[in-house]
């Protein structure tokens, strides 16, 4: 006879939730607020969840500050996001203030403007807009929306714009 699957989630005991939780926080760096839910969906009430968290913190199974920095390498580097967008992102995901100062330290001056200077180059490969004002205002629209910084975008523009020197 068939049977029809379970909806409701598996209820844990705390012993079984930290061996699941810590093999969680052990594939990749996670932030407070998604090992908080994690815990919650496990059944667990908020102060089992709460004596986890600080256990695996102490363990250092989880670390706001180490998260902070990964991401903040991982997405200037790979995604090539500009500091504001990294800023915001990390808000979004409940990291303190402290720890995304410290993430930020990450970011190199001249590798990050090279990024921007990199994507400028790219987008400007490919917009077919002719119009060099509406053309320029589209490029820095998207370096915008990529979370860098308006006079950086400006000065990146401007020296598109410079006949190189020989």
């Amino acid at each position: 006879m068939f049977k029809s699957p379970d909806k409701t989630p598996k209820q844990y005991t705390p012993g079984e939730a930290l061996q699941k939780i810590a093999a969680f926080c052990a594939y990749q760096e996670r932030t407070q607020k998604e090992v908080e839910q994690k815990l919650r969906s496990y059944g667990l009430d908020e102060d089992e969840a709460g004596e986890i968290i600080i256990r695996l913190s102490r363990e250092k199974l989880l670390d706001e500050e180490r998260f902070a920095k990964a991401f903040v390498r991982g997405h200037y580097r790979q995604k090539k996001w500009g500091r504001r967008r990294i800023f915001q992102e990390l808000k979004q995901k409940g990291i303190s203030e402290y720890c995304i100062k410290a993430g930020m330290k990450e970011i190199d001056g001249e590798e990050y403007y090279q990024n921007l200077v990199e994507i400028l180059e790219k987008k400007d490969r490919q917009e077919k807009e002719t119009n060099p004002r509406v053309r320029r205002m589209k490029i820095a629209q998207y370096l915008t929306g990529k979370g860098y910084e308006q006079d950086l975008i400006k000065i990146a523009l401007d020296d598109l714009g410079k006949p190189e020197e020989e």
